[in-house]
């Protein structure tokens, strides 16, 4: 029940998250992502940088699932590497998430930035690592959250490269166990991202996470994406890529 009125306490007014935004305005549009569209925008009357989620129209249930476990999930658990939201509304067929805003965006459009230094580089693993390991063994006894969609588009950047994980839609609270926490389910998750071992059984445990990550550490020791479809195999994969030079070595 407290964290039913604490969610409510984030509920915001819909005109409030208009005008920070110009009514939705494409100016104002910063991104995409499978929620829908991203909106940065000042929200009255402090004038706090925002940015604003609003989900497509189009999108099935499914989309107001993870609306909702968005929500549950960050009112639920908070920790310096782990996106703040601000609020939320739910009005007028309107379903919009409101987070406070990361100056340096999101980590996949830094990867390949020559500006991006190895301290900087570092410093964000770090942060990253920090926010997983809270999710991981620290966010209450006996249990942990597992997130499904480690990504480095999923990792935001504040002004002094901090790392921020975001988007809790698909993740999961499971048992903590000192060997092992799993729970069976449907894959979820982003191609080039995705555990083999629970892509292969739909056995989810902690170690699907840490699969991922270390996928994104390879994006920032190589400066590339994890999946470029541009490219030839075994390019085209990182982790593939990874395994073939590492082939090569032996």
């Amino acid at each position: 029940m407290s964290e039913f009125l604490e969610q409510n306490q984030l509920k915001l007014p819909l005109d409030d998250i208009k005008s920070a935004t110009n009514n939705f305005s494409s100016e104002n549009n910063i991104g995409k992502g499978g929620f829908g569209l991203v909106y940065k925008g000042q929200l009255p009357p402090s004038g706090t940088m925002v940015a604003v989620k609003r989900l497509d129209s189009k999108i099935s249930g499914q989309g107001q699932t993870e609306f909702l476990k968005e929500i549950f999930m960050l009112a639920r658990y908070k920790h310096d590497n782990i996106v703040s939201l601000f609020g939320f509304s739910d009005e007028d067929g309107e379903k919009v998430l409101v987070y406070k805003h990361e100056d340096n965006g999101s980590l996949d459009n830094h990867l390949a930035s020559t500006d991006l230094t190895w301290a900087q580089r570092l410093r964000i693993c770090l942060g990253a690592a920090r926010g997983l390991n809270y999710l991981h063994s620290s966010v209450g006894e006996g249990h942990r959250v597992i997130h499904r969609d480690i990504k480095s588009s999923n990792i935001l950047l504040d002004a002094d490269w901090e790392a921020k994980i975001s988007d809790f839609g698909l993740s999961k609270e499971g048992i903590k166990n000192v060997q092992y926490t799993f729970v069976v389910t449907a894959l979820c998750g982003t191609l080039g991202y995705v555990d083999p071992m629970y892509q292969e059984t739909g056995i989810l445990t902690k170690e699907s996470d840490v699969y991922s990550f270390g996928i994104v550490l390879f994006e920032v020791l190589c400066g590339r994406l994890a999946l470029i479809m541009e490219y030839e195999v075994p390019r085209r994969f990182l982790s593939q890529l990874v395994q073939h030079c590492n082939s090569d070595l032996m």
